[in-house]
């Protein structure tokens, strides 16, 4: 059985971050990351961005191994027992450790029922077989109106697909933007040559077609799914820590109340004192930054974790920075340059306190979008206005 002071589940972005935490206060523990993709850890937000514009795929690679780390590629974790220290990876073999993380991220939310055909997209093998479909003329339906399917459906058209973007919400971005902003996406997605077809469900999916909800039947070469993720909690709840949307740890990012067990990034649920409550957040920003303080605190760092994660995203030529609590269903006070185009919207509770920001085309305000969140009380109008400086 091989013996490692650390142990990480998980090779994305989380586990190379944690690798990272723990070099900045322990320089020679051994370290070994087991994670279930056939690739080392790399960055996943290219993509559904970078990669589509000419950025090299070697350059998503994180270089994890040059930590030092034992990098087990293509090796999942099938079994934790917490009392003997050991974690048992799908070939039998079992691994000893004195700390262990949980970096397991989530699986692509599937559509119910659906028997095949679909491209649930996560994964860097996701993006090769995408990439090697797309170009001129070929028809691809994009099926979610979110974070990646938008992405998706932008980066798709560039290289020459015919695509449609299908979803059930009134406009791209719902669940995030105001209703205005949101239809005003939607029919520059049009001017840009994507079909736009909102407020339609997907009620079956055949070889070369979708069919939705209201009869309509979109042809395609390919179909893609961005529905977001499930959070991959089965291992830890097989044994015993505690589960609600995520594993639920604490500041430190220790879970089930124990000094050896840590959750981080996508699969962890972590208490927020700037918002109150715990979130659970599946963007870059929170992978890097509370993998790597999770990983500190692994090392003894004591470190707990208050950074308030921001999230971007581009389409087409639009462009945003997001942080807090962006959630359409809020109140919400706007200051535009240009509408639609250039300005900020505070997301506000009940009192006028900002709980997010929505950065549209205005770049580096984030550290004082956070800081206004943070400060609390009725947002100043002044302040608002400031953002767009």
């Amino acid at each position: 059985m091989a013996e490692y002071r650390y142990v990480i589940v998980g090779g994305g972005m989380t586990g190379d971050a944690a690798c990272r935490g723990i070099r900045d206060h322990d320089a020679d523990g051994s370290i070994g990351l087991f994670g279930a993709e056939e690739h080392e850890p790399y960055a996943r937000p290219p993509l559904s961005k970078g990669l589509w514009s000419g950025k090299d795929e070697a350059s998503i690679y994180r270089g994890t191994a040059g930590l030092g780390a034992d990098v087990r590629e293509g090796r999942r974790i099938v079994a934790l027992d917490l009392d003997a220290h050991t974690a048992t990876d799908d070939t039998g073999e079992a691994h000893g450790y004195e700390k262990l993380l949980l970096a397991t991220g989530g699986t692509p939310r599937q559509l119910p029922g659906e028997g095949g055909g679909v491209l649930y997209f996560r994964t860097l093998d996701d993006y090769r077989h995408l990439r090697g479909l797309a170009g001129n003329g070929v028809r691809v339906a994009v099926i979610g109106g979110g974070f990646i399917g938008s992405e998706l459906a932008a980066a798709l058209s560039t290289t020459g697909c015919d695509v449609t973007i299908v979803f059930p919400e009134a406009g791209i971005g719902a669940r995030l933007f105001p209703a205005e902003l949101a239809a005003f996406v939607n029919e520059y997605y049009r001017e840009k040559g994507v079909d736009v077809l909102a407020g339609e469900l997907v009620s079956a999916v055949a070889p070369g077609s979708l069919t939705t909800k209201s009869g309509r039947t979109i042809e395609a070469d390919a179909i893609v799914a961005g529905l977001g993720i499930v959070p991959d909690t089965d291992l830890a709840a097989d044994a015993g820590l505690e589960v609600d949307d995520g594993v639920v740890v604490d500041e430190f990012g220790r879970a089930g109340g124990r000094d050896d067990v840590f959750a981080g990034g996508d699969v962890a649920r972590f208490p927020v004192a700037a918002l109150g409550g715990s979130r659970r957040v599946e963007h870059e920003d929170h992978a890097n930054t509370h993998g790597r303080v999770v990983g500190a605190n692994m090392a003894g760092a004591g470190k707990p974790y208050d950074h308030l994660p921001f999230f971007y995203s581009d389409l087409f030529e639009l462009g945003y920075e997001a942080v807090g609590d962006v959630d359409s269903g809020l109140a919400t006070i706007a200051e535009w340059a240009e509408p639609n185009r250039k300005g900020v919207i505070a997301y506000v509770d009940e009192g006028a306190a900002p709980r997010g920001f929505l950065l549209w085309d205005v770049w580096g305000k984030v550290d004082h979008a956070r800081e206004l969140i943070r400060a609390g009380g009725e947002l100043d109008p002044h302040a608002l206005r400031a953002l767009l400086d």
